[in-house]
């Protein structure tokens, strides 16, 4: 029987960390000042964004059959929509964030041998490790609210 890729115990975790770290913070926490206009809750919605990014994508390649590049400019999308994130009720993007988690784990864990090897044949333009960036983001909000 193979064994599990590494990202995959590497997005559990990551997800354990996430589901453990909002679980601790409060509304005032979730409007903590990260600098540059950015609050915790708008990176948690920035979270979300680029993990249902991940799960539309692979949606987009099971029907399609073919794994395909879809170019993103994360700087200018980052700006673009950090309005937008700022809006949401800081709950909502936690609960958006951690929702986004499970939904692009699951369907990052759920991906067959055809669309893996399309992935690597493509120069795989989708982050089979989600972990990379939201722990990213969770050490971020750790070492900002210590602070």
């Amino acid at each position: 029987m193979p064994t599990a890729p590494d990202y995959l115990a590497a997005n559990t975790q990551s997800l354990l960390n996430l589901r453990a770290m909002l679980s601790r913070l409060s509304e005032a926490d979730l409007r903590h000042d990260l600098g540059e206009g950015w609050t915790i809750a708008a990176m948690l919605g920035h979270l979300a964004s680029y993990d249902y990014r991940a799960v539309e994508l692979v949606n987009r390649w099971r029907r399609d059959g073919a794994v395909t590049a879809s170019p993103l400019d994360s700087e200018m999308l980052n700006l673009a929509l950090l309005p937008i994130w700022l809006s949401i009720p800081p709950i909502r993007a936690a609960a958006l964030a951690l929702e986004a988690a499970e939904a692009a784990d699951a369907c990052v864990a759920g991906l067959d041998a055809a669309l893996l090897a399309g992935l690597a044949a493509a120069g795989t333009p989708l982050k089979l490790n989600r972990a990379e960036h939201r722990q990213e983001h969770i050490d971020q909000f750790e070492k900002a609210l210590a602070a």
